[in-house]
């Protein structure tokens, strides 16, 4: 069994895309876009005030929509007006019906007026009398009112002076305590004060002891020591010999 021959032939693809030829072109070229056709600065003079014109079917457009909404506005504006007019006769109406309303009420009471005046003629001068009575007797209240009224007030005023001595009073006393609490709030700060300068001083003094005693036992030692090396010294010198 012989092998199998698995080798493929190389192409060169530079040298296919050549055999191949220049590829279709699917679109317009860019020499195609710049060799195309351009109009005149003439025509374009032309292009630009058609525009500034505007076309007629826009313009007659617009006139139709126009006259449109002018007839809309006229008819909204008649159905105002006449609503107007229609709520003006309304009040007008009411207006007429109040008056003749209160006509007939004024005079109904002007008939039952004149025949009541008739039987207070008979009755008047019964009532004159009756009426003078009263009168009397009303003025006396008043004077007996206008004194019971100025015995209140004065017995008002006597009180009002009395309740305000007591408040002058309440005053008087609740400063001379808040004086008295001042002071001895006074005195107790100045007692803590002499107490706090007594421990300071003390602690002071206690402070200075110490170290004058620090400085004793130091100098006791140092003597100490200088004793004892002369005390060697001699000793020393005595064997020596």
């Amino acid at each position: 069994m012989g092998k199998r021959d698995n080798r493929v032939a190389y192409l060169n693809p530079i040298a296919a895309a050549r055999a191949r030829g220049p590829a279709p072109s699917a679109g317009p070229s860019i020499q195609d876009y710049l060799s195309r056709p351009r109009p005149t600065w003439e025509e374009v003079k032309e292009q630009l005030e058609k525009k500034k014109k505007g076309s007629r079917t826009l313009a007659d457009f617009e006139d139709k929509m126009n006259e449109r909404w002018r007839k809309e506005l006229e008819k909204n504006r008649e159905r105002l007006l006449a609503g107007g007019e229609k709520e003006k006769d309304k009040k007008e109406k009411e207006k007429k019906d109040r008056n003749k309303r209160e006509k007939k009420k004024s005079r109904r009471h002007s008939s039952s007026s004149s025949s009541s005046s008739s039987s207070s003629d008979s009755s008047s001068s019964s009532s004159s009398e009756s009426e003078d009575e009263d009168e009397k007797k009303s003025s006396r209240k008043k004077r007996k009112r206008r004194h019971a009224s100025g015995d209140t007030t004065s017995g008002s005023e006597c009180e009002s002076k009395e309740s305000t001595k007591k408040k002058k009073k309440k005053l008087k006393e609740d400063s001379e305590k808040g004086e008295k609490s001042s002071r001895a709030d006074d005195s107790e700060l100045d007692g803590d004060t002499e107490t706090q300068k007594k421990k300071k001083s003390s602690e002071n003094k206690v402070t200075v002891t110490v170290t004058v005693s620090d400085k004793s036992k130091k100098r006791r030692k140092k003597k100490h020591k200088k004793h004892g090396k002369k005390k060697k010294k001699r000793t020393s010198g005595s064997d020596v010999e």
